[in-house]
């Protein structure tokens, strides 16, 4: 873990920056850091527009990223930026979109493995029966979410 990044506190503990270059390569959430790396005009930038969603003052995010992945991982990931503001999609739809409807528990996976939590919104995915189901930052922070976008959609 050699990238540069940097460390905010934010409203679920703390967030880490990930970057590399000119662009962000992760979005990470941290209950303790020893090591609060190197804040720069990027990082900033990221922090403050996380911080305007967080408040319900943003939808989208303009700050650049880079998503390192498989073509699979990347074709899912893309998809998921499709979901708008405010509403959720199952598993199985985002199986179906990319094309391929067996692919559930790959989707599933893919979504775990999400470097870019909130602007690659993995957090708008639940279960087939509408339930929270798994969530990197947990799943009170994924009800917090959806509801924070149902409230300003």
């Amino acid at each position: 873990f050699m990238n540069n990044f940097a460390i905010y506190p934010f409203p679920f503990g703390l967030l880490q920056i990930g970057y590399e270059n000119d662009k962000v390569i992760f979005l990470n959430k941290l209950d303790t850091a020893d090591n609060y790396g190197i804040k720069n005009k990027l990082t900033d930038l990221v922090y403050k527009e996380i911080t305007e969603y967080l408040e319900g003052n943003r939808k989208d995010f303009s700050f650049p990223y880079f998503l390192k992945g498989t073509e699979f991982q990347k074709k899912v990931w893309n998809e998921l930026c499709r979901i708008p503001y405010g509403e959720t999609r199952s598993y199985k739809d985002i199986a179906v979109a990319i094309g391929n409807p067996k692919a559930v528990r790959a989707v599933g996976m893919a979504n775990n493995r999400n470097p870019m939590m909130l602007a690659v919104p993995c957090h708008r995915v639940v279960g087939s029966n509408g339930k929270m189901v798994g969530y990197a930052g947990g799943i009170s922070m994924k009800e917090y979410l959806l509801a924070l976008e149902k409230r300003n959609s």
